[in-house]
């Protein structure tokens, strides 16, 4: 979600407590303690982060965040790298998934790194003018999907909206194809805040700013009424002032300005495996923090 403007910008596991390279323009933030909350025996840890370029967070720290915190599998948005330039190796134990934008070098892209190869992996939804952006991945496991995806941006002065409206009328298709066969996780940045708690101001943000539209907002209302699930909210009903998203201006990390826009979603079915869904905001690197699920899984094995 970086190049947006917003009049407000856009819980916690290392065997060893470290401090990650901070970006130069924030000021350094506490160590994150990697092993709060614990994983439990039989459970997965997920990670879906906006990098907001993954060559710039290469720089950051990133192969060091992954080292500590350990997922059984991370999903990245906002890659801007060509799928071409990261090999199936790039981290080692992990297998790696790219997918990029096909006309428009260094703009959008997402990434998938796994310690387990899927089953089966898709880029495209068969719909041309969403698919040439690379902004999602679907990877099947044993027990679940994931769809992972960057989900577009309105733009400014609203003028991608009837983008963005066809964009989520395919991923609720897809979404509901999909968990007529397995349980489904849809995670990533999905450019919507949802609740007005979900944002610093909303009263000045609504229906002006992308991502805060009641266009956008009844969307994802409308999956969550096909059967799914917000796994923060569902922990976390009432919290306020808990962000993924903070522009780079004005200080808005520091001041805690900022946007909910990065979700874990789950199926209905899949929602009594979640143990856990939370935030790492003291994780630097982009404006966007990484944030975290766990899940009762049959691959808890392939995560040791």
């Amino acid at each position: 979600m970086s190049k947006r403007k917003r009049e407000s910008q856009k819980g916690t596991s290392s065997k060893k407590k470290r401090k990650l390279p901070s970006s130069s323009d924030e000021e350094s933030i506490e160590t994150t303690d990697f092993e709060n909350p614990s994983l439990a025996s039989g459970e997965i840890k997920i990670v879906t982060w906006n990098v907001a370029s993954f060559n710039a967070v290469q720089k950051k720290g990133f192969a060091d965040y992954v080292r500590q915190e350990d997922p059984f599998l991370i999903f990245l948005n906002e890659t801007k790298t060509a799928s071409s330039k990261v090999k199936e190796d790039h981290i080692e134990g992990y297998h790696a998934i790219f997918t990029s934008c096909s006309h428009k070098p260094g703009y959008s892209g997402v990434g998938l790194f796994s310690k387990v190869a899927p089953i089966s992996t898709e880029t495209n939804f068969g719909v041309e003018e969403l698919d040439c952006e690379g902004r999602m991945i679907t990877a099947e496991y044993d027990d679940f999907y994931i769809v992972g995806t960057y989900v577009p941006n309105a733009g400014q002065k609203l003028k991608r909206m009837d983008y963005r409206m066809q964009w989520d009328e395919v991923m609720l298709n897809h979404l509901n194809t999909l968990k007529e066969i397995k349980p489904v996780i849809w995670c990533g940045d999905l450019n919507v805040a949802h609740l007005e708690i979900d944002l610093k101001n909303p009263k000045s943000n609504r229906n002006k700013t992308a991502g805060f539209t009641d266009k956008e907002r009844n969307n994802f209302t409308t999956v969550l009424n096909n059967g799914f699930v917000d796994t923060y909210r569902h922990f976390n009903p009432d919290l306020a002032s808990v962000y993924t998203y903070w522009s780079y201006r004005m200080n808005c990390r520091k001041n805690n300005t900022g946007w909910r826009l990065d979700y874990f979603v789950v199926s209905e079915d899949l929602l009594p495996r979640v143990t856990a869904s939370y935030i790492r905001k003291l994780v630097l690197g982009s404006d966007h923090c990484p944030i975290v699920l766990h899940l009762q899984s049959s691959h808890a094995s392939d995560s040791e």
